[in-house]
């Protein structure tokens, strides 16, 4: 008999799955990242691709890029292959952009094609 805390079974299975928003505390700051950036007039801000095209395929919303520009920026990751493994591993990633997992080019182009929304949503 071990004497030591042990974990739940990685396959234990449960009746009701646990929400993504159980495990990001009221007061973190992704919470305020995702108000502040949903609060913006993106179009206004110069944010390119606001108003998606009526065909071809489906892209981000630049809100959630930006949100995700913005958690980058305040955890000091810099990296566009950092961020996109950070959508896959860190849960509070996972909470801010709702599992979406954009890959580090889609990321590259986004700062690249947005410099001026992006640089207009910092001074607000």
């Amino acid at each position: 008999m071990s004497h030591h805390m042990t974990g739940q079974g990685r396959n234990q299975v449960t009746l009701f799955p646990e929400a993504l928003d159980d495990f990001v505390n009221v007061e973190n700051p992704v919470r305020v990242i995702d108000v502040f950036v949903d609060e913006l007039n993106l179009a206004s801000l110069g944010f390119n691709k606001v108003m998606p095209k009526n065909t071809g395929r489906l892209g981000y919303h630049p809100a959630t890029m930006l949100k995700l520009y913005i958690y980058g920026y305040l955890d000091r990751v810099q990296s566009s292959r950092r961020l996109e493994r950070e959508t896959q591993r860190n849960v509070e990633t996972m909470w801010l952009l709702e599992r979406l997992t954009p890959d580090f080019k889609t990321i590259a182009d986004f700062r690249k094609d947005n410099g001026k929304g992006i640089k207009n949503a910092c001074i607000q």
